[in-house]
């Protein structure tokens, strides 16, 4: 099997996983990834996460020429921006997962570190989480705002929309979006119950030896 059929499958199995536990619905969200010569291929737009065809995925040139397959994603600014603004980005996900949106629509939280310091893996597979502001979907101004962070951010939360992450190859990014949904729906469990975090001291502690990003 060529790598770029391996990916095909991988993003599709990825996919339905997602979608089978509940951590995206209808056709909502969106997957990218590289592939060895720089081409992306790209989750269609208007599909389901649970009725992927490997052999429709879209694929774009590095530059975002559609070269075949099914129309991409409307979503494309955010994956672009991420592969722009940062060289390590193997792969991009986008979810409309449930906690985090209800989590980003709280008037309190913090839009310069999201998630509250709950666990260490939350820490070491997303570092912090920006809040972005409302955009319409498909609005080429939310690449416009990935593109500010200049590439000091993986993970990032749209404002009524949801989580989008990028990592290193697929299965880290979809594994770190999955940690940002967990750690949101851990937030939420224990809003109002005064839950204690992980110390300022705890948290270097974990970026020292998991060598994570971040921003002061």
């Amino acid at each position: 099997m060529s790598a770029e059929a391996r990916l095909r499958e991988e993003i599709c199995l990825f996919a339905r996983s997602l979608f089978e536990r509940g951590l995206t619905h209808g056709s909502t969200g969106n997957i990218s990834s590289r592939l060895p010569n720089g081409d992306l291929l790209v989750t269609p737009t208007g599909s389901s996460f649970g009725r992927l065809d490997p052999a429709r995925l879209s694929r774009l040139s590095p530059d975002g020429r559609h070269v075949d397959g099914d129309k991409p994603t409307k979503e494309m600014p955010l994956h672009q921006a991420f592969y722009e603004t940062r060289s390590s980005a193997g792969a991009v996900v986008h979810l409309h997962s449930t906690h985090s949106v209800a989590w980003s629509v709280l008037p309190d939280v913090d839009p310069d570190d999201l998630l509250p310091p709950l666990t260490a893996y939350s820490i070491m597979q997303l570092g912090k989480v920006k809040l972005l502001p409302f955009f319409v979907p498909g609005d080429a101004a939310m690449g416009d705002a990935i593109r500010e962070l200049a590439g000091r951010r993986s993970a990032v939360m749209l404002a009524h929309h949801g989580p989008v992450v990028a990592g290193k190859d697929l299965f880290a990014a979809v594994n770190a979006i999955e940690e940002l949904e967990a750690t949101a729906k851990l937030a939420l469990l224990t809003r109002g119950h005064q839950p204690r975090h992980l110390s300022g001291e705890d948290i270097q502690r974990i970026v020292s030896k998991f060598d994570v990003e971040w921003p002061s």
